[in-house]
């Protein structure tokens, strides 16, 4: 919580987003982010307390928030899916959003039926419900 207050207190400079941007590159491996590296530069970080540390750390944040939104995918279907269907759907997501991608599958009856797909900011809605909705509209 005293993070999280602080950091609405940090205005973020040019050079603290630079510096947060630079340190976000240096935790990718083969474009993907490591998890052991961020740790370690968090620390790093936290252990020299360089000046404006706490505004490099809050837009390295926002950076690695960003980068697990866009790599999380969240698939939901009116009834459970089967295994060969989910394995087809997140080869094919793999394919399309690359490596890395964290799926999800869960079930959500009020679909009525199809798929709705989250990948990030990208929504694949071919749910029943959601083709009611846009007949709706259309009246």
């Amino acid at each position: 919580m005293f993070f999280v207050v602080c950091r609405s207190l940090v205005k973020i400079s040019k050079q603290a987003r630079r510096e947060g941007k630079e340190l976000f590159r240096c935790c990718l491996v083969n474009g993907l982010l490591d998890e052991n590296r961020a740790r370690q530069a968090v620390r790093l970080v936290l252990e020299g307390k360089p000046r404006g540390y706490l505004a490099v750390l809050s837009h390295f944040q926002r950076l690695v928030k960003l980068d697990l939104h866009r790599r999380t995918a969240r698939i939901e279907g009116a009834v459970p899916l089967p295994q060969e269907l989910q394995a087809r759907l997140q080869a094919g997501l793999t394919r399309l959003y690359g490596p890395g991608l964290h799926v999800s599958f869960g079930q959500n009856a009020a679909l009525i039926g199809g798929l709705r797909i989250q990948v990030g900011s990208d929504v694949y809605d071919g749910s029943v419900q959601a083709r009611l909705a846009a007949l709706e509209q259309s009246f």
